[in-house]
């Protein structure tokens, strides 16, 4: 049965299940930016107006990243919690956690929405001095501020559903929401069938409406389709007992998120030092390493469940199992990233529209990080077993050295538009050695 497949079902078999459409769903979400980086680089009307465009979103990219933090941070706190209630047939007290994560990720939007309309411009400001550009980050940020409700409430239901065992449906909703962009995309920010040209505001606004019309498919999914959580209005009343446990893994998790936004920033800082031929490249980086991190951090999120489940369960060998299974497929999702990335490189880098020195700059730099690529599946994988296994310490540890101790340091040091690359791959290799030892110690003394 699928309400207890988690139980039942081989593990490499419900990997495959759960994390097939997970990995799809991730893949989804990355397209939101590789999209709107690919459309934005084509935007006419001034010298280098696409490599400008480029840039802003590559400013604007660490509020994205922070609001990414906050839903997925919460989504992977109640993930963890309701698939351990769900393994001790703890039914109500899992809808209680679900309404409150929901009410959780309403509050978080209040903030960005007051952040939309008060700090972008300094935001934005404090890392460029090209008015052009400044202008169109704070344009397009402050469109994706105002409009955060449907990408966080989207992203915390998903982890909900994903909890009880059903990935498809969260992968349909997704790719609604990424087609819904694609196909709005180039609409609005060109002005195409007698709308006016909207350029990076056109993005903005493009996403907003994809992440909304995930949210109301996911939402109506709940209405219509009697999912095993039905969450009532009165479990939205907070409750102390609920956030402590939900935010056990919660809090360390959206702080392990908000890495990432606070080393883009900092990158952001130290390329523009060296040039902005830099950032634009990085930025560019960024979005196709999605494509390849985005399906191993769906393969994360169907790992989670199925080892908490089956650690409220009492099953460790179950466990073991599903441990040893996303390691090894994660390698099989990195490798093949690899592959691609280092031997297609330049005619991948070519479909944004830069220039020869910002191409070139940027296939130097994917050929040096997607080494690294390898020591990073292990990390997410081993993160998530952390994250499963209700020590989200662990999963922060490990991120604080991936992300900021040792790449921003070596970065910062070099200081060259060439080698400073090697700053990435350098701090996945610690990461991973650190979480080998981490994961054993937390499964030992399990």
């Amino acid at each position: 049965m699928e309400k207890n497949k988690m139980a039942t079902m081989p593990v490499p078999q419900l990997l495959l299940n759960m994390g097939l459409p997970m990995m799809l769903s991730m893949l989804g979400q990355a397209l939101y930016n590789v999209v709107d980086t690919f459309y934005v680089s084509r935007i006419q009307g001034m010298a280098n107006a696409g490599e400008m465009a480029i840039n802003a979103l590559t400013m604007a990219f660490p509020i994205q990243m922070l609001i990414i933090a906050l839903g997925v941070g919460t989504g992977v706190g109640i993930n963890a919690l309701i698939s351990r209630l769900l393994g001790m047939k703890e039914i109500r007290k899992a809808e209680n956690a679900a309404g409150n994560a929901l009410c959780m990720s309403l509050l978080y939007f209040v903030g960005l929405f007051l952040f939309g309309i008060f700090g972008t411009q300094a935001f934005i400001s404090s890392q460029t001095e090209n008015a052009i550009v400044a202008q169109f980050g704070i344009d397009y940020l402050r469109i994706i501020a105002i409009f955060s409700l449907g990408t966080l409430v989207y992203m915390c239901l998903e982890k909900i559903t994903v909890a009880t065992g059903r990935t498809k449906i969260t992968m349909m909703t997704q790719l609604a929401g990424a087609i819904t962009n694609i196909v709005l995309d180039p609409i609005l920010i060109y002005g195409w069938l007698g709308l006016p040209v909207m350029g990076v505001k056109g993005a903005a606004i493009a996403t907003v409406i994809g992440q909304f019309v995930s949210l109301i498919s996911l939402g109506l999914f709940y209405v219509n389709k009697h999912p095993i959580l039905s969450i009532h209005g009165s479990d939205f009343h907070l409750q102390a007992d609920i956030l402590r446990n939900l935010y056990r893994v919660g809090v360390p998790a959206i702080m392990m998120q908000l890495l990432v936004p606070i080393m883009s920033y900092a990158m952001n800082l130290i390329l523009g030092g060296i040039s902005e031929a830099s950032i634009t490249a990085y930025g560019i980086y960024y979005k196709l390493q999605n494509f390849v991190f985005m399906p191993a951090y769906g393969l994360n999120n169907a790992s989670i469940p199925i080892i908490s489940y089956n650690y409220g369960a009492g099953k460790q060998d179950r466990i073991r199992s599903t441990i040893r299974w996303a390691l090894i497929d994660s390698m099989v999702i990195m490798g093949i990233g690899v592959i691609l990335l280092e031997g297609w490189t330049e005619p991948i880098v070519s479909i944004f529209a830069v220039s020869q020195e910002t191409m070139a700059l940027c296939v130097w730099a994917l050929r040096i990080i997607v080494w690294g690529f390898f020591f990073a599946g292990a990390n997410i994988i081993l993160q998530g077993v952390c994250q499963a296994l209700g020590n989200g310490k662990y999963s922060l540890i490990i991120s604080l050295i991936r992300f900021l101790l040792i790449p921003l340091p070596f970065a910062f040091l070099i200081h060259s538009q060439l080698h400073v690359w090697f700053a990435i791959p350098l701090g996945e290799m610690v990461g991973m050695i650190v979480a080998i030892l981490l994961t054993k110690h937390l499964y030992k003394n399990m």
